[in-house]
């Protein structure tokens, strides 16, 4: 069951579910709070999961012309204060990873946490942002389904492909329930965010980094010693999975968040 609340000029919409400690897990880009449906199994006995849509995703509105990760934090906290939730531990897949450093610059005491699903601290390169706005143009042309069968098949190893054909189509559908005006949005957001290195550098709190060693997006090889470099870090790789652990690897991926939350509600 979700629900929605006001945020700016639209809604956020969220899901709030299982009792005990609270974890928050933020979805990607091309996402919805779907994608947790079936990885939310390992935790709910013991743990109160929160997920939502992020603003220009699923069933969130459009905000802003951009979607800052600042922006987007904000939209979290949104949630987490008429929930009335005072501490949590946050995972953030991808995008969402870049909205949990935003939260984590903003507000470090109400975290006891976070996890960088398939995620970095690393700003755009140059070559990244150029990507990023040719996306924006095809948008524009009402390209949105040419994306999608583009973008979500590339989370995936390529290995991977065929065994989780049905994972693939299923957020590919996903993907294109949302609005090509909150995808635009959230692109000049991820495009523009800043380099969040010092952030860790100077962090007290546990970090996660849950990593796919043939992940298309990110660089194992060039991430990982670097996430392995910053105070309190925990580096897991998981050894056949792309950029979408939670489906291709879900056992081992919840396996290494449980003894992370153990870890964090026992500080």
């Amino acid at each position: 069951m979700t629900q929605k609340i006001p945020f700016k000029n639209s809604e956020i919409r969220f899901a709030d579910e299982g009792k005990g400690e609270v974890v928050v897990l933020l979805h990607g880009y091309l996402e919805t709070l779907e994608i947790w449906d079936d990885f939310c199994r390992f935790f709910m006995p013991r743990y109160r999961i929160i997920r939502m849509d992020i603003p220009g995703h699923g069933q969130s509105g459009t905000v802003a012309e951009i979607h800052s990760m600042e922006l987007m934090a904000e939209a979290v906290d949104t949630v987490l204060q008429y929930l009335d939730i005072r501490s949590c531990v946050m995972g953030g897949h991808s995008m969402g990873g870049y909205v949990a450093l935003a939260y984590l610059e903003n507000h470090p005491e109400r975290l006891k946490g976070v996890c960088l699903f398939h995620s970095s601290p690393l700003a755009d390169s140059e070559e990244k942002k150029a990507s990023r706005s040719k996306e924006i143009r095809l948008m524009n042309e009402g390209k949105l389904s040419l994306i999608c069968q583009f973008s979500i098949p590339n989370g995936f190893a390529a290995d991977n492909l065929e065994k989780f054909a049905d994972k693939v189509n299923r957020a590919i559908f996903l993907a294109r329930l949302s609005s090509s005006e909150g995808i635009i949005a959230l692109l000049k957001g991820i495009r523009e965010r800043p380099d969040r290195r010092k952030l860790l550098e100077n962090n007290r709190l546990p970090l996660l980094f849950l990593l796919g060693k043939k992940d298309f997006h990110i660089n194992f090889d060039q991430l990982s010693p670097l996430a392995a470099s910053f105070p309190h870090s925990d580096v897991v790789a998981l050894e056949n999975a792309g950029h979408s652990g939670y489906f291709e690897e879900p056992e081992a991926s919840a396996k290494a968040l449980l003894t992370f939350l153990e870890k964090c509600f026992v500080r």
